[in-house]
């Protein structure tokens, strides 16, 4: 029975620290948008700059092959 008077208190503290750093995390904004850094990978930043790299990697090819047939 004495060891109540132990774990009530340590677990009184430890719900403390939990709560605290709750409110510190929603200060902190730390839970503002959840979903922008999962969803970021899955598109590009920037698509002109992705076409434009496609069409000069094809248009090198394509250089390079009319060359060697000539």
């Amino acid at each position: 029975m004495s060891i109540i008077y132990i774990l009530i208190p340590i677990a009184i503290i430890l719900t403390s620290i939990a709560i605290y750093l709750f409110f510190w995390a929603v200060k902190t904004e730390q839970f503002d948008d959840l979903e922008k850094q999962g969803m970021s990978i899955l598109f590009d930043e920037d698509e002109n700059t992705t076409t434009k790299k496609s069409t000069e990697t094809h248009s090198q090819n394509t250089a390079k092959n009319d060359t060697g047939s000539k």
